[in-house]
């Protein structure tokens, strides 16, 4: 299976001169946890993402507003992606391996074309065990994205 099968299409997404306050938003009506940055609407090159995480450590507990850029708090630097026509095996072991629950999806431009989350892989796949595998793997304390 590959990850074209599984991953949320077109995820919504914002670019590093929205607010903090915009992306909230988004997480909100979209209900998730991370939106990725692209570079702008129309090319969705994929710059970076912001998640609930970032928002609560480098937004609200350093005394910041909303009216913060997302530039000044994205994750920028080594952001993991697959292609869609990675395999569903080889996205469980790079989540594993970096301790992601969610993982952006990029086309050979390095356009934004999904993104793929742990529970995408846990309800659409036939593999239970290990997709149980990697999720607790993905939960072991201490991985190198813990520490933002």
């Amino acid at each position: 299976m590959q990850v074209r099968d599984v991953m949320t299409k077109d995820p919504s997404c914002v670019t590093p001169t929205a607010t903090i306050r915009e992306a909230a938003q988004v997480m909100q009506r979209e209900n998730v946890g991370v939106i990725p940055v692209v570079e702008e609407e129309g090319s969705k090159r994929l710059l970076g993402v912001v998640t609930d995480r970032d928002i609560a450590i480098r937004v609200v507990a350093e005394g910041r507003d909303g009216g913060t850029r997302v530039s000044e708090i994205m994750s920028s630097s080594r952001i993991k992606t697959c292609t869609p026509d990675d395999s569903v095996d080889d996205a469980m072991s790079a989540m594993a391996d970096e301790q992601l629950r969610r993982i952006p999806i990029v086309d050979d431009r390095g356009a934004l074309v999904g993104i793929l989350a742990q529970a995408d892989i846990v309800r659409k796949t036939r593999d239970g065990a290990s997709a149980e595998r990697t999720v607790r793997q993905i939960s072991e304390p201490g991985g190198k994205h813990s520490q933002t």
